[in-house]
């Protein structure tokens, strides 16, 4: 007696079944696999990015079918070149280097990621009489002219009645440099991260004297940039990361004691600094990513007297807000 099997039009129909079926198995994992989604940081040892990590870890982006792979620089102008580059897609940098697109940079802020910056300010050297605000005026302060502390320094030193030069900036290659000057008294503080603040405040080398953010209140201190090829080609995407990112903030502040361990992990740093930094700074981080008319309007004037521009340019033109979470 013979059975199916032996016959060879039904073999063949089976061998057909199986390679059919071995197909869809393929199409279906293929058709779920996360979409690889390089993101850059301006710099690798800042608070403010490293709550793209405490995303990842959380799986916000995972759970938009994305595989965040994260990448750092040595600064804004090294992450806007590899945008520009296609060496990554997404960029979370300072608002200042929105400039760049208004040079032809091909790029443009999809979300706005920080308003006033509350996580830098002025340390003043231990040795020095330096108690309060008052006391920095016509000071000799560390800190590269034409940057963005450089720049919010002669911005406080202005909205305290003192005019733009009204605290002495010494450009002094560095921040490690900055320091070694504090300490040796041949400047009386300097402009710096507020991390950093902390920590000599806790060595007894300075005195964190005011933090920026609490004078200079419309601003856009971070901003999250997205390159034109990928706006154009993978648009969800965009719109998939931004959903991933406001996620996390909303994580991040229902949530202050999983933030800061992984933030310490990230950093190495000391929990309870994380901690004093944590509660400093949630107020600025935005949630819902909208830009301010008036916060793009000081960022245009910052970058005429920061020399990255000759003029300010139209805002309008270089950010975006249609890929932003809709409530």
């Amino acid at each position: 007696m013979n059975t199916p099997l032996a016959y060879p039009a039904v073999r063949r129909g089976l061998k057909r079944g199986i390679a059919a079926l071995a197909l869809s198995f393929i199409m279906v994992s293929a058709a779920s696999a996360d979409e690889k989604l390089r993101v850059g940081k301006a710099v690798p040892q800042a608070f403010s990015f490293a709550l793209l990590d405490v995303g990842v870890r959380q799986g916000f982006f995972r759970e938009q079918g994305l595989d965040i792979e994260i990448s750092a620089f040595g600064g804004g102008g090294r992450l806007q070149q590899a945008l520009a580059a296609d060496g990554i897609d997404i960029g979370l940098d300072t608002g200042p280097d929105m400039a760049f697109i208004a040079k032809g940079a091909p790029v443009k802020a999809v979300a706005a990621m920080a308003g006033p910056p509350l996580d830098t300010g002025i340390a003043a050297g231990a040795k020095t009489a330096i108690r309060d605000i008052a006391d920095l005026k016509g000071r000799r302060i560390a800190g590269p002219p034409y940057t963005l502390t450089g720049w919010l320094t002669k911005e406080f030193a202005r909205r305290q009645g003192w005019g733009f030069d009204g605290i002495t900036l010494i450009d002094t290659g560095g921040v490690n440099t900055s320091w070694a000057m504090v300490k040796t008294g041949e400047v009386d503080g300097l402009s710096v991260d507020l991390g950093s603040a902390l920590q000599a405040q806790g060595r007894g080398e300075a005195r964190l004297i005011v933090r920026f953010g609490d004078w200079i209140k419309d601003f856009h201190n971070y901003v999250i940039f997205a390159t034109d090829k990928l706006v154009a080609d993978r648009p969800n995407d965009v719109r998939g990361f931004l959903r991933g990112w406001f996620k996390t903030i909303a994580f991040v502040r229902a949530n202050k004691a999983p933030t800061v361990s992984i933030i310490a992990d990230v950093l190495r740093m000391d929990s309870d600094l994380v901690a004093k930094v944590y509660d400093l700074q949630l107020p600025m981080y935005s949630t819902d990513g909208h830009f301010d008319p008036k916060a793009l309007s000081v960022l245009a004037r910052s970058y005429v007297e920061m020399g990255n521009l000759q003029s300010e340019p139209d805002m309008q033109t270089l950010y975006t807000e249609a890929y932003l979470p809709k409530k």
